[in-house]
């Protein structure tokens, strides 16, 4: 590299002309031909043009597709139109969310005032249909309400459930929290009588009722009378009964003392207390047995055997074998009626093996009282206003099951 010449000073000085512009720094930069500059780029400025033309951009082919523009904006608008949707479903939600806790609140209000109003054990269970809910009340009328009540309690009874569903209620109310009453044009609705309250109830859980068929129930178990537990069968037949209440008729009541006797109440020839066919045979084998029945005049007379042959019996023992051993005295003996006989010879029936304490007893378990301890009748209430009344009964599985219906009630002061 070659040193720059240094500029000697002028020894003629002339004098400074003012009017000659002051020299520009980057002109005599530029005049240098030779610096470090051109060293480092490995020639002059011209030779790396030539070195290194400058490259023309890639040709690509142009977009002659109709609204691309408006595609871009349709997308470019996407995010705005996003967050609409977004505030909407947010404020739909809270709607809902107001709705239904106003909902909520309602049910629980209604279900406290009923609770009061039919003095029920515990608040039932009230169900709103209709949505929105805040605009039905806007309009003072509710589409549907539901209310079912558990354990309502029916003279000897408890209803197991009762549901009714009340539509086109219309409300006497100023607002949600200020509700006076309703009128209910219309109700339908239905009352269970579970077969599970009544074997508590009335039987004690020793008689169990089960259904026979679409009107009939039966009755089985255990009767304790006078100390001895007694087998219980009984039917019932279930009957509408007026408009508001259902009755059962009792029929076929037999109580079995073991297998020495059957007893059941009544005043007809049948009714009573009879020795079973294994009794009666044991009577006719068993000699013992067989004197104390034919030593009763009573019983004589009513099987049918003559004086004559009663005194043979009784005196000779093959006379005794031959006249109990027919057939026909072990059929007769099974008519005989054991209670009108402890009357008059409680001795007897010790004879026979029979407790005469329990004869007693039952001699009082007339039909009646029995049929009363199994009854399954109830009857609804009448309500205030309005009317209500039952449809009709049927016996299923669960229990007997009661429909009902009802127009014009009013609840509050409606």
């Amino acid at each position: 590299m070659r040193t720059p010449h240094r500029m000697d000073p002028d020894p003629h000085p002339r004098p400074h002309d003012h009017s000659e512009a002051p020299p520009d720094p980057y002109e005599e930069l530029g005049a240098l031909d030779d610096g470090p500059l051109d060293e480092f780029l490995g020639g002059t400025t011209e030779q790396w043009t030539e070195q290194q033309p400058e490259r023309e951009p890639e040709w690509t082919p142009p977009v002659h597709r109709r609204g691309g523009r408006r595609r871009r904006r349709r997308f470019a608008g996407l995010p705005l139109a996003a967050k609409a949707v977004v505030s909407l479903v947010v404020l739909a939600a809270f709607v809902t969310l107001a709705d239904r806790w106003a909902l909520l609140y309602a049910e629980h209000k209604a279900a406290d005032t009923l609770k009061d109003q039919l003095d029920l054990a515990a608040a039932p269970e009230v169900e709103i249909g209709g949505f929105p809910f805040l605009t039905q009340v806007a309009d003072k009328r509710l589409d549907s309400v539901r209310v079912t009540v558990p354990d309502v309690s029916a003279d000897r009874v408890s209803l197991a459930k009762v549901s009714a569903t009340a539509h086109d209620i219309r409300l006497d109310a100023d607002g949600l929290t200020s509700v006076r009453g309703a009128h209910v044009p219309r109700l339908d609705g239905d009352v269970l009588l579970s077969f599970a309250d009544l074997n508590r109830e009335l039987g004690a859980s020793q008689v169990m009722f089960t259904g026979d068929g679409r009107d009939r129930v039966k009755a089985r178990g255990i009767l304790p009378v006078a100390g001895h537990d007694l087998r219980l069968r009984a039917e019932a037949t279930i009957r509408r009964q007026g408009e508001r209440g259902i009755g059962t008729q009792i029929g076929g009541i037999r109580l079995d003392i073991g297998d020495l006797a059957t007893y059941r109440p009544g005043t007809r020839a049948s009714d009573g207390l009879h020795l079973t066919p294994k009794a009666s045979a044991d009577v006719a084998r068993e000699t013992r047995k067989a004197k104390a029945l034919l030593s009763v005049p009573a019983a004589v007379q009513r099987l049918g055997v003559p004086k004559a042959a009663v005194r043979e019996a009784l005196s000779d023992d093959g006379k005794l074998a031959e006249l109990t051993g027919s057939p026909r005295f072990a059929r007769q003996a099974q008519t005989l009626n054991l209670i009108d006989l402890a009357l008059d010879n409680p001795e007897v029936l010790r004879g026979l093996g029979l407790d005469p304490d329990l004869l007693d007893a039952l001699s009082q378990l007339t039909r009646p009282a029995l049929a009363d301890r199994l009854s399954l009748a109830f009857r609804l209430p009448e309500p205030k206003t309005g009317d209500m009344r039952l449809q009709y009964v049927r016996v299923e599985k669960e229990g007997i099951r009661v429909r009902l219906t009802g127009s014009g009630l009013a609840l509050g002061s409606s």
